[in-house]
């Protein structure tokens, strides 16, 4: 059988399972904090899973492979960031941000703020930042439309439309307990597909033998193009230069705190679990990320491949038997969803939650009775998962050059609007006014839109580490100036 045969069966297979998982889940479903954070209900060995899957989008196993097929060993640079400084970011926010959240019951990253600071307008404010991230949904419907074209030969848009409608309809349903329970399961395949990618190229090109095989790696890069084996590459996009990678370090730290994967801590039911949470992560994502290593490999065997982001697809085409390289075809779909599915939720959950029951329904701006508010919120987070689905895949009709550029114009913009405030309630032992935060949010985004769409920096990254720099500043500088305030404070930070 071919390589479409074997991948229509596996793909039907593993959707079959996700029925299975979102019908579990949809069950469970019955309130907002459900649909939300799971009812703060989870253990940390799911969630561990869950966070790497949500962590490592198909942009790993699609546009960082193809970054390394364009860019060579510089891209390694990403690689040491992603083990490094993802973590230490998670460790240094997550305790405190789950601890404080015991007392806050907050759903979301705009919720946790709006209730840390008492203000409204961060709360409004950061829900509306969070729509950048349609632009990391649709960096994810795209690579599962390249999946549905490249191996199974369907035009573009009929697998951008295929792909849309499945990840839209199961959490649409299921909410965030179908989004962890399918992450769980699609983490273990990634990692798996991880690890048979890092092992192919070592058998192929060193029969077995590491050395043997990175020896004859480097040697035909570098006969292609010196610059592919330089750890500065200056033809690249992000690995130019030694501030680029700088930069790429503060918006991985950065990556941690993004709000589809501080839901999932949010989602932990007992906060004493959360380094059993974190190790689960650190494990999954070692075995995931050395997936790097197929751009590569495919660019020594195969250098004329003309879209870069198709490299892994065309190398393990090459290099694998049918059976195998469907196998890595329904991994890079499930990463697609794996990621797109939690940014789904805390959307929707921005919506409902955020702006309809925290903002318009207790200010009285909506006079809803109890019973209706959390069926009216319900309602709505499951409606803005249709709604965001529509925009996201009318963005990627034409595809992107680079998934993986696309993707992080969504993650800085979040980030830069975002972690000043956050790393202050994480760090500060002083109490602030709220206006010190709302004004962080607004120059930290205001910073990122000129910095990198008026062309001062050409990295995605880069530009957002830059601009969430200035987001940090901003907040301190505006705790120093508004340290006195007269607003009740529903936490104090135990460290």
């Amino acid at each position: 059988m071919g390589i479409s045969t074997w991948l229509w069966i596996e793909l039907s297979i593993f959707m079959l399972l996700m029925v299975i998982l979102s019908i579990y889940a949809a069950k469970k479903t019955k309130t907002i904090e459900d649909f939300a954070i799971s009812g703060s209900n989870l253990g940390p060995y799911v969630l561990g899973l869950s966070f790497a899957a949500t962590f490592f989008s198909a942009a790993t196993f699609m546009g960082y492979p193809g970054w390394s097929y364009a860019w060579g060993y510089s891209n390694l640079w990403l690689f040491l960031t992603l083990i490094g400084a993802g973590p230490i970011g998670i460790i240094a926010v997550a305790k405190v941000v789950r601890k404080v959240n015991d007392s806050q019951k907050s759903l979301s990253l705009p919720d946790w703020l709006g209730d840390y600071y008492n203000s409204d307008i961060l709360r409004v404010g950061t829900g509306i930042i969070m729509l950048f991230n349609i632009f990391y949904i649709a960096a994810q419907f795209s690579a599962g439309a390249r999946i549905f074209e490249n191996m199974l030969g369907l035009p573009y848009l009929t697998g951008l439309v295929i792909i849309a409608a499945i990840v839209i309809a199961y959490v649409f349903y299921g909410g965030s307990y179908a989004d962890v329970y399918t992450d769980a399961a699609q983490a273990v395949v990634m990692a798996l597909t991880g690890v048979m990618v890092f092992i192919s190229g070592i058998v192929i090109f060193g029969d077995g033998s590491v050395t043997k095989a990175f020896t004859y790696i480097t040697e035909n890069l570098s006969n292609q193009d010196p610059n592919l084996v330089k750890i500065i590459n200056p033809e690249s996009t992000n690995y130019y230069a030694i501030s680029t990678i700088i930069g790429i370090f503060i918006i991985q730290f950065a990556f941690s705190s993004q709000p589809q994967l501080f839901n999932k801590v949010l989602s932990l039911k007992n906060s004493k679990d959360l380094g059993k949470m974190i190790v689960t992560y650190i494990v999954a994502a070692l075995l995931c990320l050395v997936v790097f290593f197929g751009g590569l490999y495919a660019r020594v065997a195969l250098p004329g491949i003309e879209v870069a982001d198709q490299a892994l697809l065309e190398y393990v085409a090459w290099a694998m038997p049918a059976a195998l390289a469907a196998f890595v075809g329904v991994v890079i779909v499930a990463a697609a969803l794996s990621t797109t599915d939690g940014l789904f939720v805390v959307m929707s959950t921005v919506f409902a939650n955020d702006i309809y029951r925290k903002f318009l329904v207790k200010n009285g701006i909506l006079k809803h009775e109890e019973e209706k508010v959390n069926r009216v919120a319900l309602s709505i987070s499951r409606w803005v998962v249709l709604g965001v689905g529509v925009i996201a895949t009318l963005i990627v009709i034409n595809p992107p050059v680079f998934m993986g550029n696309f993707m992080w114009i969504g993650i800085s913009g979040v980030s830069a609007g975002t972690l000043g405030p956050i790393l202050y309630a994480v760090f500060a032992r002083k109490k602030v006014r709220g206006i010190a935060a709302e004004i962080s949010m607004g120059v930290g985004i205001v910073s990122y839109l000129i910095i990198f769409f008026g062309g001062l920096e050409t990295s995605p990254m880069a530009a957002g580490a830059w601009a969430t720099l200035v987001g940090i500043v901003t907040m301190w500088a505006g705790a120093a100036v508004f340290k006195n305030q007269n607003v009740n404070q529903k936490q104090n930070i135990a460290k």
